[in-house]
């Protein structure tokens, strides 16, 4: 995703459908829809990373104990 200035695809498509403007309720409620939308998508996304790799709760606990800073 790069930002040149211009609008986005979503961000067209938005405006097309959003073409008035919506009292504080309504478009709070919109931004509840995309971000759980887009966290739903994000949890997916961590969901196939996990199974894919084969996770378990042993390598997260694991990786909290791990010092990775290094010497300046």
């Amino acid at each position: 995703m790069k930002n040149s200035g211009q609008l986005t695809n979503m961000q067209k498509e938005l405006v097309k459908l959003f073409n008035y403007d919506l009292n504080e309720n309504q478009l709070n409620d919109i931004k509840k829809l995309l971000s759980g939308y887009f966290a739903n998508k994000a949890t997916e996304e961590m969901d196939k990373f996990w199974t894919e790799n084969n996770l378990s709760e042993e390598n997260i606990e694991q990786w909290s104990q791990e010092h990775m800073r290094k010497k300046r």
